[in-house]
């Protein structure tokens, strides 16, 4: 199982490096990468990702490496902050820049609407967050991003309760 651990966390924060040693014990291939020093910048909700440069990006920024590892590896953990009781901007804006992973097409699934996946592969992100979140809000945020992208939530889980995310998601 090949994992993608993007840390949106300052690089020496030791919740997250003592996550990022637990999930390195338990995968058999890792990446690390260390989001919150790159330059990120929100969606702005151009669509060229969907209309003039399918599945590309119009921002030119750090986010590249992210995209290519969703589409590299089979799971995907976010070790984030948190900001009134949700995740924090930095790992807002990584999650609104996955939509260059499906297309603007919508199909109906089980009386939703759905986008049509870009690419045949079923996405597994996980949470592990740090500071105060409403767990069940952010559960159930996640759980509907993914369905959106024909992906499966891996949960969300505090970073304190580390060797329990790690049963769970690994």
């Amino acid at each position: 199982m090949k994992l993608l651990v993007v840390n949106v966390l300052p690089e020496n924060n030791e919740e997250a490096l003592r996550a990022v040693e637990e999930l390195k014990k338990s995968a058999s291939e890792m990446k690390l990468i260390n989001a919150y020093e790159k330059k990120i910048s929100p969606c702005v909700g151009c669509n060229l990702c969907w209309l003039k440069t399918p599945g590309i990006c119009s921002i030119k920024d750090d986010y590249e490496e992210i995209m290519k590892g969703f589409l590299e590896y089979d799971k995907v953990i976010f070790l984030t902050g948190t900001a009134l009781n949700f995740v924090d901007h930095r790992m807002k804006n990584l999650i609104d820049r996955i939509m260059p992973l499906v297309t603007m097409h919508i199909r109906i699934v089980d009386g939703e609407c759905r986008h049509v996946p870009r690419y045949d592969r079923e996405y597994r992100f996980g949470i592990m967050y740090s500071g105060a979140a409403d767990r069940d809000y952010l559960e159930e945020w996640l759980n509907r991003v993914m369905i959106n992208i024909s992906g499966k939530s891996l949960g969300v889980y505090p970073i304190e309760n580390v060797k329990e995310a790690v049963s769970c998601i690994l």
